[in-house]
């Protein structure tokens, strides 16, 4: 009785922003525990139903095909902070003209993007470019023409999440990506039972069902919580397009700086050492995203929360925020030490023992990894939400760059192993660390609004 009413009060207490926040941390948190659940399940399934050296192949190429997210240009993420912003200020029709403006050129961009790259795909060495037999390029030339189409799909219909986050509803978001994630589960398992390993089956398994899902998603959406925003072609213009992508392109080369980093560290891999070097850092990171992912529930309200309080000039309230999700990371980092000294027992209970061998300094390295992009996460998120977002944008050009120069001096000079691709991820990812807090400082204490850390 007493921890309900505490409970009651928890969820009542605060400013509606706040509140909006807390209840979407609570519904994240438990939908993430899902998604957590799945994710630990279907890599033991998936190793054991191909190999870890097929598993390594189709890691790589769903990096490299991930590539395909940058064509949407920074239109969804334009989108995101547009969204909020109309909301903020009560202009339902306006916030209806971007979700159109952004759903029609979305579709145009991929529609094309997936005719070039499927024909692109059909003249690629496959066998040369990412070190396996030749025998595998037709099937993996098949393979990488699915991962495209449902690529090119997913990011035409998950334009509704962008707006159910743009909206405080992450959670909502989330529990999409959770039923597709089931699905995929479900179909590979069935695929265990009845089937010999083939990547073949794997990549309709993992791709059709959660494209399936995104489309009940708009369908039940807009015709129900969202049925005032409905899609026009009738309000698609060409101006508002350049509104969203003149805050979107910036937002373009952000995205294009953290697809630098994970698709090109699996290509390096993969190129100089072997597909079984890929499935071992993948587990790595895998596990210690798992950290990240749990302090993100609670961070994923923060972006859009400061998007309506900076707009409304509430300025307190993004800083009592900051310093609450401080106070939040210090558990998060102790956690990360338990983890990083039972990592060797935890990928031999998750895998079996001895399926695949990790390096020690790979474990250790995405700790600090993760630690890092937790606390930078806080900053960065604030920062996108604003807007401010030039020195992000000269800073992420400049290290994304740096990334791939210092990876390859750590492969072919220094020789340092698999575990030097995360120590340059580790150097790259400055502006998150050092230059984000001094940004945010000088915008919400100093506020100078000359100055180019508003910009």
């Amino acid at each position: 009785m007493q921890a309900s009413y505490y409970i009651s009060k928890f969820f009542s207490k605060g400013s509606a922003r706040t509140l909006a926040a807390k209840k979407n941390v609570a519904g994240s948190f438990l939908v993430k525990i899902f998604s957590m659940a799945i994710s630990f399940i279907i890599v033991p399934i998936t190793i054991n139903y191909i190999n870890p050296t097929q598993y390594g192949i189709w890691l790589t190429l769903t990096s490299m095909v991930g590539w395909v997210s940058l064509f949407d240009v920074g239109l969804t993420q334009g989108l995101r902070n547009k969204f909020a912003e109309a909301k903020a200020k009560h202009d339902i029709n306006l916030a209806r003209i971007f979700v159109s403006t952004t759903y029609f050129y979305i579709s145009i961009l991929f529609i094309t993007v997936w005719i070039i790259l499927l024909i692109v795909n059909s003249f690629v060495d496959w066998s040369s470019i990412i070190n396996v037999p030749i025998v595998m390029d037709s099937e993996i030339r098949m393979l990488t023409s699915i991962i495209i189409t449902y690529f090119c799909l997913q990011f035409i219909f998950q334009v509704v999440k962008t707006i159910l986050i743009a909206d405080q509803k992450p959670a909502v978001a989330s529990f999409i990506d959770l039923t597709g994630q089931f699905a995929s589960l479900v179909i590979i398992w069935i695929l265990t039972l009845f089937t010999e390993g083939s990547l073949i089956l794997l990549g309709l398994g993992i791709g059709v069902f959660p494209v399936i899902v995104l489309v009940i998603a708009n369908v039940y959406l807009f015709s129900t919580t969202y049925n005032d925003v409905v899609p026009s072609i009738k309000l698609v213009h060409k101006e508002y397009r350049n509104q969203l992508m003149g805050l979107g392109l910036k937002f373009f080369v952000l995205q294009l700086a953290a697809m630098i980093q994970y698709s090109s560290s699996l290509f390096l891999i993969a190129r100089y050492f072997t597909p079984d070097d890929v499935t071992a850092y993948n587990i790595a990171f895998k596990y210690f995203l798992m950290l990240q992912g749990i302090y993100m529930i609670f961070l994923s309200p923060l972006w859009s929360s400061s998007t309506d309080a900076y707009f409304s000039g509430d300025y307190d309230w993004i800083i009592k925020a900051v310093k609450k999700y401080l106070l939040i990371l210090v558990p998060f980092v102790l956690l990360g030490l338990l983890m990083l000294l039972f990592s060797n027992q935890f990928y031999d209970l998750w895998l079996g023992k001895d399926v695949v061998e990790i390096d020690f300094r790979i474990s250790f390295l995405c700790f600090v990894f993760f630690t890092l992009g937790m606390f930078a996460s806080i900053f960065v998120n604030v920062i996108n939400g604003i807007g401010a977002l030039r020195v992000q944008f000269y800073v992420s050009v400049v290290t994304s760059i740096g990334f791939i120069v210092l990876s390859l001096v750590f492969i072919l000079v220094f020789d340092l192993g698999v575990w030097s691709i995360i120590l340059a991820s580790i150097i790259s990812n400055v502006y998150g660390y050092l230059f984000a807090p001094i940004q945010l400082y000088k915008i919400l204490v100093v506020r100078k609004t000359d100055s180019v850390w508003f910009k």
